[in-house]
This record gives C-alpha cells, structure tokens and sequence, in this order.
C-alpha cells in the first residue's frame, strides 16, 4: 500500500462526538431551566445534521450553523430562551466534554513519527481547537484544517487543497483519507483523487454511490491494514 500521509478526520472518527454533544446538549437545556434534555435530543440532531449537510454542500458556513440551529430549535420547540446564549453554552460544552474514542490515542502513537498525520475536520473553530487542546492530541500532526478556519469544508476540494499545500504536496497514491462520514470523508477523498479508508464501527451498510477504498470497524484495524 505505501501510504506515508494520513488525513484523519476528528468527529465519530478520532472523537466520542455523540457523547460530546450529547452533555453539551444536556448543560445547555438544562441552563434556561429544561430538566429532561433527552426528549429534545433527536429533534435537535434532525435540525443540526440538515444544516451540516448543507455546509457539505457548500450553502452554509459552519459560522451559520453555530446559532442557525439553535434559533430553529427553540422555534420549532416553542421554547423561551435565548437562542444566541444556547449557542454560547453549546459551544463550550462541546470544547469541553468528550474523549478519543479507545484505542485512538495508540493508533496516532503507532503512526506518529512513521508517517505524516493531518486532521481535516469539519467545525466551528472555537469547538475543536478546545478538544484539540484539552486531548493533547496537537503534537500528533503536522497541518491541522479545520473548516471555519479556512471558509470551505469536506467534500469539497478546496479543503484537500488546503491541507496538501500545508503538507508540501504528498504524492496522491501516498495519502489515505480516514473518516466515518462517506459524504463528506470518503466523496472528498474520492473526488480528489486519495484512496479512502471508511470507519465504520456502527457497521452501517454502504450507501450507492460511495466506493472506500478500504473499511474497518475499530481503529486498530488502521494498523494492520497499513502492516504496522
């Protein structure tokens, strides 16, 4: 295989997002005086992953999305509170809760050092580099891309052109791409021209239309498939 360059993604990838979001989510309801933040949860993942994935698309800014959200939730919710303050608490709560997924730390370990490592993630700034910082996980990598830094996100090339520049331009059959969203991971990887390694511990079935080069269900199978 060859590959000296990893692009890894942060969110469901490297991160435990769910549970991230999930406490933030909890701390911010609870703070304009909602004790059962669990009832609201999945309306408001509905609304948070249509604005996503129209930052995906490129007709939103992740900028937008951080109080966008809040202002359809307490809309569609009929709640009185103050959307601009939940995006407030929202977003620190996200910088602040939240691990590496296990076994994440010993693969960037085993691959730092052997190879070059990039995180090309898709975010609000403010919320990643917290995690980035609180983890300790910024010594691992030499270029960190972080799409409200740079205004363009994954799928789209802009993002990889960004994060190739800041590498020297690697060789593109030297570079995989990691990540478990295949829109925005896998389809940017193969739009660009990178091979793809889908991380897929859900064990959800491929959509039609996406093609990772490459699959695995926990982390340290990236070791075995690179032959470390």
């Amino acid at each position: 295989m060859g590959y000296s360059t990893f692009l890894l993604d942060l969110d469901h990838t490297l991160l435990d997002s769910d549970t991230s979001e999930s406490l933030a989510f909890a701390q911010t309801m609870r703070a304009v005086g909602i004790n059962d933040p669990d009832r609201y949860m999945d309306d408001y993942r509905t609304i948070n992953l249509d604005l996503w994935a129209k930052v995906e698309r490129g007709e939103l800014n992740p900028q937008q999305v951080r109080t966008l959200r809040f202002e359809r939730f307490v809309a569609q919710e009929k709640i009185d509170a103050d959307p601009k303050q939940m995006s407030e608490d929202f977003v620190r709560g996200l910088g602040a809760n939240g691990n590496l997924y296990r076994g994440a730390r010993q693969v960037l370990n085993q691959l730092h050092g052997r190879c070059r490592l990039a995180l090309v993630t898709n975010g609000l700034s403010e919320v990643q580099r917290a995690r980035i910082n609180r983890l300790e996980i910024l010594k691992y990598f030499e270029a960190i891309v972080i799409s409200a830094e740079v205004g363009v996100a994954k799928p789209g090339r802009k993002i990889f052109d960004i994060v190739f520049a800041e590498l020297g331009a690697p060789p593109l059959d030297e570079v995989l791409m990691v990540g478990d969203s295949l829109s925005s991971d896998i389809k940017g990887g193969n739009n660009y021209g990178i091979s793809t390694c889908w991380y897929n511990p859900k064990r959800r079935v491929l959509e039609a239309g996406f093609q990772p080069n490459y699959e695995i269900y926990d982390l340290d199978e990236l070791l075995e498939l690179v032959g470390f």
